[in-house]
């Protein structure tokens, strides 16, 4: 797909998906939230809600064909895949794979979502069908960013600040990428894991 292309789906699947897509600002210190854990904690905020960015364009490519939302076989590809990168950062496979079955449910989340708003209204729904492969292949890069944002992290996961810094970026993010609701309430439970101790 060539790039003026794939912005066309990216508009066609709702200009949020836009937003979510492009790269923020840098993120501003956050007084009382461990400055050196926000840091390490923002990256994997951010790139969890660009990583539910992709929803949009999986349920429209998915939408009308008869694929369901969930999808075994993908889900563990997925899942060994990123258990891979991990070993070879050098990080945890059990962590990576905790936190990574959260996001792959959040992005399930906002695509049963969306399918329901365009069953509800059609004339909301994307007029242009995405090709899954090449969304995949977003998606992949994505994921491969997020190993590695996991990765440089282990300390900050593990820190008694982790669930405040990590709740102080997840709403630095909502706020510099303009989360819808079902984006927002997604991306919740997508960070789920990334505390050692929970949220």
């Amino acid at each position: 797909m060539q790039p003026t292309t794939y912005v066309r789906c990216l508009a066609a699947a709702g200009a949020a998906t836009i937003t979510l897509l492009a790269v923020p600002a840098a993120a501003a210190p956050v007084a009382g939230a461990g400055h050196g854990t926000y840091a390490r904690l923002h990256p994997l905020a951010d790139l969890s809600a660009r990583r539910l960015a992709t929803a949009d364009l999986v349920a429209a490519a998915k939408r009308g064909t008869g694929s369901p939302v969930d999808d075994p076989a993908r889900e563990q590809q997925v899942l060994d895949s990123v258990a891979r990168q991990a070993r070879e950062a050098g990080d945890d496979p059990g962590a990576t794979v905790r936190i990574f079955r959260d996001q792959i449910e959040a992005n399930k989340q906002v695509q049963r979502a969306l399918h329901s708003r365009w069953d509800t209204d059609p004339s909301a729904a994307p007029k242009e069908r995405p090709d899954l492969e090449q969304v995949r292949e977003e998606i992949n890069r994505v994921n491969a960013d997020l190993v590695h944002a996991i990765a440089d992290s282990p300390a900050a996961r593990a820190a008694p600040s982790c669930a405040a810094a990590l709740t102080a970026a997840e709403r630095h993010v909502r706020r510099e990428r303009q989360l819808d609701g079902v984006h927002a309430t997604a991306l919740t439970h997508a960070l789920r894991a990334v505390c050692a101790t929970g949220l």
